[in-house]
Formats: C-alpha cells, structure tokens, sequence
C-alpha cells in the first residue's frame, strides 16, 4: 500500500513564514518505524509516503511538507522504548535527578506528554516522591514497573486541549514534538493549559537538527519525524507562542536539545547564546546538500563491496535509524538482519525493508563478518555484549 496525493504545507507551521527552501527528498519510505511487523510481507506492503524537507528561512524550522498526519496509527503495538540499554538508562537517571534538584521537584504535580511506555515519568515521581500523570495511545500499563515512592496514572490518548484541566507545577515532554505537524498550535495548547504561574515549569526535549546537518545523518531523518529544531529555532517557537527561555541544552553526544521555560511574554528572559544560530544552521544546510548524497552513494559502494566479498553484514538497532538507513540506500540482501536487545522486537521485521529483527544471542549462531552501529554512543555497549559472547566482528559506526 502506499499514500497517494500528499498534503504540501505552504507555510512554516512554527512561525508562518513563507520564505521556504527545500533541500531534501526521499520518496515512499514507510509511515511507521518502530510499530511492530509479525511478518515480512506486512513489513515491506507497509503504508508509505513521501519526504519533501523544507527549511524555513526567517525561523530556521525544518519540516516535512509532505506530512499527512492521517497515515500514522499510533497503538500499543508502538514499541519506542530504548529502556534496554544501560546506556540511556544511566543517561535517563542523570538528567531526571539533575530536573529534580534544579527544580526542586519534590512532592509535586507533573504531567508528561508523549510519556510513551512511562519510565521516565516514573523516575521522577520515584526519585522525587511526586505525582505524576503521563498522556501516550502507545503506552502499556502490563510493562510498567511501579514506582517504589511517588504516584504515577497513565491516559492512554494523545494530549490535547481537552485535558489542559490536568494542573501541574512541571509539564515534560521529551522525544514528541518533533512528532507533531502544527508545531505552534500544539505549543499554544500547552501554554494554555500550563497557566500564568511563573513558577511552573515547561521541559521539552527533542533531536538536534544541527547534529543532522553536520554530520550528514540521513538517518536520522524519517517519516515519523515530520519536524525538525536546532536550539535556536526551538527557543524562537516557545518565545513566539508565550514563554520565557530559562535554558537551552545539548546532551547525549549533542543527539538531544533541551528548553527549559516558563510562562510569560517570550521576552523575560535575555536571548540564551544559543538561540543565535541562523548563520550555523544555513551553513548546516549548505554542508548536507553539498554531502549528504556524496555519503548515500559510498554507503551503497561499501554495502556493495561487502557483498561482493561474501560477509555477512548487520545493522545493530532496529528502531527509526535503522529502518531510515535501510529505506533510503533501498538495501535488500546486502544485510542479514538487523540486531536489537529490546526482546519485544524478536521474531519482528523491520518496516519497509523487511529484514528479521533478532535478539543478540542469535549472533552466536549466525556470526556476523561486519556490524554496522545506527547509534556511535552505544559502540561500547554493543563491543561488551559481542565480546562476551567470544564474537569480535568489524564494528562500523554511522
């Protein structure tokens, strides 16, 4: 199946410009990255659609201007979670602990949108003995561990303005607004329902643009993902939508930004050095046009070549990288399978490309020559897990 007539947004959703550039397409990938597939022939007959990147001149706002929102079918069957690493949960723990204490969240109400399977709302009702609510169609309540201290309740619906009477002093949202099309609407949505109170607090965490441009990640660009922020142009938004920026932030090898802001007029607090990055992010874009298909065409050369010499070659990560990698150098026997240590996904394919998705131990069966990494911060995770197993493949990173 595949999406026909796709939408063409003709004005930036952020701020409404219309100076508009579009700088990269990728066409029929899948409208979905992490729903599970039970089989191979439901993985490759998967609804597709189109990717037209558009980069907004007057804000810096990048989106997808193709965006139907009407293919996607977020469901329990969603499986985002990267719980399963060690890494990003110590990372998880850190930044909920650094929230806490900055913010004194102790005993306190908190609501988190697009809470997904709800670790991390757990972790901050947990660590600062708070109450919290989480809003996501994809989260499990079966999967839930808990928390030892603290209260968590879960609504399994997208938020909108309809639940803006859940009152809290800290609304979080991570890893979702670059999820949503009408990124100023929804921003208008929250400021509403978080009140005039410049004590309560807005946390909203999302990919790094400049990460993509810079190090040429075509990965790291798909379907799901139909908007796209640096610092500034995040700043910008919640500045222009009713709230003063208290910080910006990188983490996570500068994989992840984050704002920090509380309701006002968007111009009580000074510009953060951030959110001066118009010349950056041109220059950005510049570099990704020049190279991105320079870095497409020697990945295929190199899957190509790996091939030719009889290696069996596999990706490490089957989430949204992997299936982007996948789609966009239209791989087919070039790769075995793809490896995750997220077990729901065992005995699952991946979206569009069709390849088995396997747990780790599969490898000890099936060795592979070559394991192409779709995250570098996780190559030390990933080198202890085959070392262990008496496996010591190529590692190559993206």
């Amino acid at each position: 199946m595949t999406a026909s007539d796709s939408p063409f947004q003709h004005s930036c959703p952020s701020c409404g410009g219309s100076s508009l550039r579009n700088f990269y397409q990728v066409g029929q990938v899948p409208v979905h990255s992490v729903l599970l597939m039970p089989s191979r022939d439901k993985a490759t007959s998967y609804t597709r659609g189109d990717i037209e990147l558009a980069f907004c001149d007057d804000c810096g706002f990048i989106f997808n201007r193709r965006f139907d929102a009407s293919l996607h079918e977020y469901s329990q069957e969603y499986e985002e979670t990267q719980g399963f690493s060690g890494t990003f949960n110590k990372f998880h723990r850190r930044l909920a602990t650094d929230l806490i204490n900055r913010y004194d969240l102790r005993n306190k109400e908190i609501v988190e949108i697009g809470c997904g399977k709800g670790e991390f709302l757990t972790l901050l009702c947990e660590i600062g003995e708070n109450r919290g609510t989480g809003f996501d169609p994809a989260f499990i309540s079966e999967r839930l561990v808990p928390p030892a201290k603290g209260e968590v309740n879960f609504v399994k619906d997208f938020y909108s303005e309809k639940y803006s009477h859940y009152k809290a002093d800290f609304f979080c949202c991570k890893m979702t607004l670059e999820h949503i099309p009408d990124t100023a609407d929804f921003i208008r949505t929250v400021r509403a329902a978080v009140g005039d109170d410049p004590d309560n607090i807005v946390f909203f965490q999302v990919p790094n643009t400049a990460y993509i441009l810079k190090d040429l990640a075509f990965w790291d660009v798909y379907y799901e993902h139909c908007s796209y922020f640096s610092t500034g142009s995040l700043a910008r938004l919640f500045r222009n939508c009713g709230f003063d920026v208290l910080d910006l932030g990188l983490d996570y090898d500068d994989q992840y930004l984050m704002v920090e802001a509380r309701p006002g007029d968007g111009q009580g607090t000074p510009p953060h050095p951030l959110e001066n990055d118009m010349a950056d992010l041109r220059s950005g874009l510049s570099n990704f046009i020049e190279n991105a298909p320079i870095s497409i065409a020697g990945w295929r050369k190199r899957l190509n070549t790996w091939r030719a010499e009889g290696k069996r070659v596999a990706i490490w990560g089957s989430g949204s990288k992997g299936v982007s990698f996948l789609t966009t150098l239209k791989v087919s026997d070039e790769i075995a399978f793809g490896v995750d240590i997220n077990p729901n996904k065992h005995g699952t394919f991946l979206a569009g490309s069709g390849h088995e998705i396997v747990g780790p131990e599969h490898l000890k069966s099936f060795p592979p020559d070559v394991v192409i990494v779709m995250n570098p911060i996780y190559c030390e995770e990933i080198g202890r897990d085959l070392a262990a197993m008496g496996l010591n493949p190529e590692m190559v990173a993206v």
